[in-house]
């Protein structure tokens, strides 16, 4: 189900004094970007554990946004900003910039005619090349069995090395920040999926 727009939906937009702009963060500290921020607890809790890491959390539903969004403007972070638009737009603004993507509990899209939707197609993976300063790296989480194993072939045969791969990523002693889906779904006993993989840039 789509969460309904916040009633002040556009006075949160409006307010929202930390929108990505041309001048990024005004320094040259690593560039960090999460595609699909949801309510933004990760982006949020990684920005203030690693003050040295600069962070983008990218969500394509301004209403989904806007709950990020009031969360953050808590704590007004110099290396923290959102931008709100289609993973397919990035390369517009962030070309040849960024060092890590993090895709967080992704909406697997489970019919086999939705699979180019999936963030882990090869047609998103093309997207993401852009993207990238150096290295290509990646690092996904996901509940979903069926998305998981589909985005390891698909990086895989992407080209992609596995540096790190788990099926009970809290059982492992694999730092890690939690997502809200993350601590939902763990409450419930479901298991965590996790994949760290790195290629060259070419």
């Amino acid at each position: 189900m789509r969460m309904r727009n916040p009633k002040n939906k556009d006075e949160i937009l409006a307010s929202c004094n930390f929108y990505l702009d041309e001048s990024l963060f005004g320094n040259n500290n690593p560039l960090h970007l999460e595609i699909g921020m949801g309510k933004g607890d990760f982006i949020l809790n990684m920005a203030l554990k690693f003050p040295n890491i600069n962070f983008i959390g990218v969500e394509k539903y301004a209403s989904v946004a806007c709950v990020a969004i009031k969360k953050i403007k808590e704590y007004e972070l110099p290396n923290l900003k959102v931008m709100i638009l289609d993973a397919c737009d990035l390369p517009e603004y962030l070309h040849g910039k960024i060092e890590t993507i993090y895709l967080n509990f992704s909406d697997p899209w489970p019919k086999a005619r939705h699979e180019k939707r999936r963030l882990t197609h090869e047609n998103y993976l093309k997207v993401y090349d852009t993207l990238f300063k150096d290295r290509c790296h990646l690092i996904m989480k996901t509940d979903n069995d069926d998305l998981f194993a589909f985005s390891v072939e698909s990086l895989r045969n992407y080209g992609y090395n596995v540096l790190d791969i788990c099926y009970d990523l809290h059982s492992t002693n694999i730092s890690n920040v939690m997502t809200e889906y993350e601590r939902k779904f763990s409450s419930q006993g479901v298991k965590i999926k996790y994949l760290n993989v790195e290629k060259d840039n070419k």
